[in-house]
């Protein structure tokens, strides 16, 4: 273990041993990165409960934090907090188009990738856990993929917990791939309603832009090739606080002119390709689908299929027309593993995992709905990412749950609210409220 200290901080580096495969304890292992961090004034008791952290994605490491900021300065006021990388992302045996070649072929990638799912994560969990806490049960923070996992914990594992949190993360228990994007394209198109209502310049920037990718091919500095599809991707950031503001700034500079004519700026591109790029979270695109996988067949590219029912996000039927042009959201499609040099590497195994019809079921109904854990949800009102009216029934669903349903915050208030949305929760969830 390497320590150190921040402002206000003490940090300890922590690395533990988890078999690939649960089920084959004796096999193959992998190595799960965690970032301990206590309040300085704190770091000699040895009596503070454990929070335990899950960052959204999957594919994302745990962010990292420079001193107390946002929700970590309030939960250090009483807890010893560990900031995990679930296995694959971050420090925790990477999982890249560099790494996976390891593995063997595409076949033996897939095979081996079908172990970085909520169910192998909680596992890791709670061989963690037991190794940390002295057996002792935590508090479960999970920011939206992370509040998948925590959910999948309830179900699974309850006495490992002293209570959950969950923020922008209440899965459907049920609902298929196809059935998530299904709801899901509607409420992009109201972001979009929303963006261009607030910035009316945009459609017209918008427009032209995708009208010069469809004659001119433009490659991003780190050798991506930025097609009108992977443009409308910029919608990615309309799910948070301050997205709109951020693509509306991506695009006012777009163009510069050129000896040729005008031609889009080194600045755009350089811009775009920090919001595209999966270089640094390629299981987010890999893996993307297989969060929603349960045993109702493969999901066969759901994202990309289930498009072709909103028209109105054909880029080329809306050239052709006089309408905006709308952004897409949190989907990934096939093209993606052809525009992204990180994903290219990897299309054959994604292929295969999209093809994949074995998924375990990830919920227990039956053990959520006699759950006696305190759960309290922060549930956005129209939250981009995570269906509103599915949370809401997983709400339901799970035995004492309670919700904190806000349109103060986008699917990010648990980083833009600072200490205000996990002071909330713990507050719902100890009765207080």
């Amino acid at each position: 273990m390497t320590t150190y200290r921040q402002p206000g901080l003490v940090l300890t580096d922590r690395r533990f041993t988890v078999p690939l495969d649960h089920d084959r304890p004796d096999g193959e292992t992998l190595e799960v990165y965690g970032r301990e961090v206590v309040a300085g004034d704190k770091a000699a008791r040895t009596d503070l409960p454990w929070l335990l952290y899950l960052e959204g994605g999957p594919g994302f490491g745990a962010r990292r934090f420079i001193g107390p900021q946002a929700w970590l300065g309030r939960a250090v006021r009483e807890f010893r907090v560990l900031l995990l990388d679930q296995r694959g992302t971050g420090r925790s045996t990477p999982a890249t188009r560099q790494t996976l070649p390891l593995r063997g072929g595409p076949r033996e990638q897939a095979a081996y990738l079908a172990h970085f799912r909520a169910d192998s994560i909680v596992r890791d969990c709670e061989l963690i856990r037991r190794q940390l806490t002295g057996g002792a049960p935590w508090t479960v923070l999970g920011q939206s993929f992370g509040g998948f996992c925590a959910t999948h914990y309830l179900g699974a594992a309850p006495e490992g917990l002293e209570t959950v949190l969950v923020t922008g993360g209440l899965p459907s228990l049920n609902a298929t791939a196809d059935e998530v994007y299904r709801a899901a394209y509607p409420r992009v198109q109201r972001k979009n309603e929303a963006h261009y209502a607030r910035y009316p310049d945009d459609v017209e920037r918008a427009r032209r832009i995708a009208a010069h990718l469809t004659e001119h091919e433009a490659v991003l500095p780190g050798g991506g090739l930025l097609t009108p599809e992977a443009f409308q991707s910029l919608g990615i950031l309309l799910g948070g606080g301050d997205g709109t503001h951020q693509l509306h700034l991506l695009l006012e500079d777009a163009f510069v002119p050129t000896p040729a004519g005008p031609a889009l700026s080194d600045a755009f591109l350089e811009g775009v390709q920090a919001h595209l790029s999966y270089a640094g979270h390629p299981l987010y695109a890999v893996l993307h689908e297989a969060i929603y996988a349960q045993g109702h067949g493969p999901t066969g590219w759901a994202a990309e299929r289930v498009r072709a029912e909103f028209p109105r996000f054909d880029a080329a039927k809306t050239l052709a027309g006089d309408g905006p042009l709308l952004f897409t959201g949190e989907t990934v499609h096939p093209w993606h593993f052809v525009t992204d040099p990180a994903l290219r590497p990897l299309r054959e195994t994604a292929e295969l995992l999209a093809a994949r019809t074995d998924w375990a079921p990830l919920y227990d109904p039956a053990r959520l709905a006699a759950n006696e854990v305190p759960v309290a949800a922060a549930v956005y009102h129209d939250d981009m990412y995570v269906d509103t009216a599915h949370s809401l029934d997983t709400a339901r669903a799970i035995r004492g749950l309670r919700t904190w349903v806000t349109d103060e915050y986008e699917h990010d208030g648990v980083r833009a609210g600072g200490p205000r949305v996990l002071d909330r929760l713990l507050a719902l969830a100890r009765g207080e409220l």
